[in-house]
């Protein structure tokens, strides 16, 4: 017993000692909100704080990232993550190309981008096609565990390495970094000590995406009982959570996603290898993509994984009228045979009406979530 004592304690502190935060450091508070999953995915050697949160909203600002310092060649997470689009691309976006954001090299996105909302309560995967996930050990990138896992810390290192994207060099982008004086400090306060690395800049970034929470949207505010829905928006409820538009299969709950991944109807002909089935290889999964979260989509098009769809108007035509049958259509697109739930003109402008009431107005304009002034 003692032998198996002593042997824990040594364990113990050699976990203790591993862990790579400030014992220093605020514990972050994340919201109390009884609708949303007690579940929080949180790596245990990263934890959250108020220090970390706040260096994490320097960096994500910073156009640093891409290792370089002239003001014509900087790209940073917000680039293509703007608050005003509930983090999210946008139409009115500078670098736009086809449906998808361009980086830094001219080189336009794989898919279009996803809104960084809530996903502090999604322990499913990441990416459209869920490549990020708990299963995809890729140690081609010599990560640490933080990056081998289920969690927006390796999102964040591939973003920032990706030539589509931000298109930064481990050691380039901790060089750019270093050479703000007001950083080390920071690291210092998150970490524990004025160490910079590729490690901690994805952690401390992570963090930051973590904390950001939507659920001041008009449709949170019904469920709490602080608002009313109009007729129309009362009559597109009963649409969304009805068999007939059957919305709320893919995007019910609290956070309007089921964080899982469908073939929506959108094609007979699959030539996208990122699709979920490069990553599940299930010969059901071919054309499977995300189901994203409706929060903020009035903000949020183009929309699917293509940017194929420009406004919220052509997505509901499509459900209504345009899918596309195959062999591969997830079985919940009950009534692809048809071409779909075929609604009323005055139905769409009730189901409309009720999409938009998803928009969180405070989220886009909180400036815990925005751009340090002195930056």
């Amino acid at each position: 017993m003692k032998t198996f004592t002593f042997y824990t304690l040594i364990l113990l502190i050699w976990t203790l000692q591993s862990c790579d935060f400030n014992k220093q450091s605020t514990p972050y508070q994340f919201p109390d909100i009884w609708y949303y999953p007690d579940e929080l995915n949180i790596p245990s050697d990263n934890p959250t704080t108020v220090e970390g949160v706040e260096l994490g909203r320097y960096l994500f600002y910073d156009g640093r990232l891409s290792g370089r310092t002239d003001p014509d060649s900087l790209m940073s997470c917000a680039t293509c993550h703007l608050q005003r689009n509930g983090f999210d691309t946008g139409f009115d976006h500078p670098k736009f190309k086809n449906g998808k954001p361009v980086g830094l090299k001219h080189i336009p996105t794989h898919h279009y981008t996803l809104p960084l909302v809530n996903l502090v309560y999604n322990s499913n995967a990441y990416f459209w096609s869920g490549y990020i996930n708990s299963h995809n050990i890729d140690s081609s990138f010599n990560l640490s565990p933080t990056f081998q896992n289920t969690n927006i810390e390796s999102v964040v290192r591939l973003t920032i390495l990706d030539p589509a994207e931000i298109a930064g060099t481990p050691e380039k982008t901790v060089a750019a970094i270093k050479n703000d004086p007001r950083y080390p400090a920071m690291f210092k306060q998150a970490f524990g000590s004025e160490e910079i690395n590729m490690d901690r800049i994805a952690k401390a970034i992570a963090q930051f995406v973590r904390s950001i929470i939507s659920n001041n949207s008009k449709y949170h505010k019904v469920l709490a009982k602080e608002a009313t829905f109009t007729e129309s928006e009362k009559r597109g409820m009963e649409l969304f959570y009805s068999e007939k538009a059957d919305c709320f299969h893919c995007h019910g709950g609290f956070l309007l996603t089921s964080n899982e991944f469908f073939n929506n109807a959108k094609d007979s002909l699959f030539t996208d290898r990122m699709d979920h089935f490069g990553v599940s290889r299930d010969s059901m999964d071919i054309g499977a993509f995300k189901a994203p979260s409706l929060i903020n989509v009035e903000l949020t098009g183009p929309y699917m994984h293509d940017g194929r769809f420009k406004t919220l108007e052509e997505v509901i035509d499509f459900y209504s009228e345009g899918l596309v049958n195959s062999e591969y259509a997830h079985p919940l697109m009950k009534q692809v045979a048809k071409g779909g739930v075929h609604l009323t003109d005055a139905e769409k402008v009730d189901l409309l009406a009720f999409l938009k009431t998803f928009t969180d107005h405070k989220l886009l304009t909180d400036p815990k979530f925005g751009r340090p002034e002195d930056l």
